[in-house]
């Protein structure tokens, strides 16, 4: 396919890996996922005929948000859509006698499947070492993974990178900034300022060192438990920069279980209310949200039981004691809200020194959580108070 192409740094090099496997460690912004799949999309596919191309994410919601997004707005910038070729029902997507699939590990019957010419494993780090191997042996040609090295230790470093067979780019958003709008660019280069390790991993594309984080022990579980002695919803509301969050908090035998519901951008109050009641919620459930009254009033007008978080001085520190006092158990799926945990920590002084006031980022599914949990026990005290008087 002859075509003239404007790509990135990250395009060429992965364009000129020829190795069976080709990581991609960056940076938030670098273009890895986009190159990638340019590189899929323009290039491999007008190469092969009745070839199979994978694409992978560890749940089917963060796979429409990034790389299935991704995907189509590359086919319709290129003039490549057809509406023909579009399985919406099966994820599946035809081009030039190639099929494009999009696979999500929550979805047992497709994990291992039939075998595969290319495979690419979007946000690599989310999956196990077992996800890896079934995928990888069933991979006739070329495997691609990206990632942002928000982990110190995992499989990727101790089993992929040492492959002979493999390639590894590391990148920066330095190496998209001609594509990246200038505010997004600052946002990024202010992590200097915010955090090292944030800077580290998010600004320069290297491992990260946690320290200071404040939710630091908490237990991954396979299922939300179906007997909780109440369950109250948490809603953060983003929008374009940030993500709209909604987490469901159950207690059970004294301890907080946590399951992700919501975690998207570009989301209305209309589409918030539209998934809300898709996943089966009524006006029987409780729902705590972010102070916003004109997003309250939309979302409870389509029938949904939603209330404003208390935010008086302190708010935030108080929440963060309160979840502290528990035990917290997230459900496997909850990938956004664990990578949160793992780096939602205390600011920290030219020492090095931890401070008492927690960095505003990596706290969207948190706050949630924190309005959930806040709300119940400012209530549960309030019918102390009320039963204390009645006697």
């Amino acid at each position: 396919m002859e075509k003239s192409l404007k790509v990135s740094e990250v395009f060429q090099k992965n364009y000129h890996a020829k190795t069976k496997v080709v990581v991609n460690q960056g940076s938030s912004r670098s273009g890895k996922t986009y190159s990638i799949l340019q590189l899929l999309i323009l290039v491999k596919a007008f190469e092969e005929k009745d070839a199979i191309f994978t694409i992978v994410r560890k749940t089917l919601p963060s796979l429409k948000a990034s790389a299935m997004r991704d995907f189509f707005e590359i086919l319709k910038n290129e003039g490549l859509y057809d509406e023909r070729f579009h399985n919406k029902t099966e994820s599946t997507y035809t081009l030039n006698g190639n099929l494009f699939e999009f696979v999500s590990l929550d979805q047992p019957q497709k994990k291992r499947g039939a075998k595969r010419t290319y495979l690419f494993i979007n946000e690599a780090n989310e999956l196990s070492l077992e996800d890896w191997v079934q995928l990888s042996i069933r991979t006739e040609k070329q495997i691609f993974l990206d990632y942002n090295p928000s982990m110190e230790e995992h499989w990727i470093y101790d089993v992929v990178l040492p492959r002979p067979d493999c390639t590894f780019i590391q990148s920066t958003y330095l190496d998209n900034k001609e594509f990246l709008p200038e505010e997004v660019v600052r946002e990024i280069e202010n992590l200097i300022n915010v955090d090292e390790h944030y800077w580290r991993v998010y600004g320069l594309g290297l491992p990260g060192q946690i320290k200071g984080v404040i939710f630091g022990d908490f237990e991954l579980v396979d299922d939300f438990p179906a007997d909780c002695k109440w369950i109250i919803y948490g809603l953060d509301f983003g929008f374009s920069n940030d993500p709209t969050a909604l987490i469901k908090v159950g207690l059970f035998e004294g301890e907080l279980y946590l399951d992700e519901l919501i975690y998207n951008r570009g989301l209305t109050n209309q589409d918030i209310a539209k998934w809300m009641g898709e996943l089966g919620l009524t006006w029987e459930d409780e729902i705590i949200a972010d102070n916003q009254p004109k997003c309250i009033y939309e979302i409870k007008k389509e029938g949904f039981n939603i209330k404003a978080t208390f935010k008086g001085k302190d708010s935030i520190l108080a929440g963060i004691d309160v979840l502290k006092r528990y035990k917290l158990n997230v459900t496997k799926r909850s990938l956004n809200l664990i990578r949160e945990l793992k780096n939602y920590k205390w600011k920290e002084d030219q020492t090095g020194k931890a401070s008492n006031v927690p960095i505003d980022k990596f706290n969207h599914g948190i706050d949630a959580v924190r309005y959930a949990v806040l709300a119940r026990q400012l209530n549960r005290r309030r019918m102390i108070r009320v039963g204390s008087v009645g006697r």
